[in-house]
């Protein structure tokens, strides 16, 4: 975790965080086990690798969830 939060958008929505990484944030979120598929500024970011993605003031992170139903 950084010692000073940063500003970011997640889901369009103005945030501040002390996560360095993608991974970090998700976890923040508390989402238990559900599957979600995640992006940062418009790109694609696999779960193998969110913990690599280091999140920069100013990025646009997107997390999704799959929704069952018709």
């Amino acid at each position: 975790m950084r010692a000073t939060p940063i500003a970011l958008t997640v889901n369009g929505a103005p945030r501040e965080t002390f996560a360095e990484t993608l991974a970090e944030l998700v976890a923040s979120e508390e989402l238990g086990q559900v599957r979600i598929a995640t992006a940062v500024n418009g790109a694609f970011v696999a779960a193998r690798v969110r913990g690599e993605h280091r999140l920069q003031a100013g990025d646009r992170v997107e997390i999704v969830s799959a929704r069952q139903g018709g």
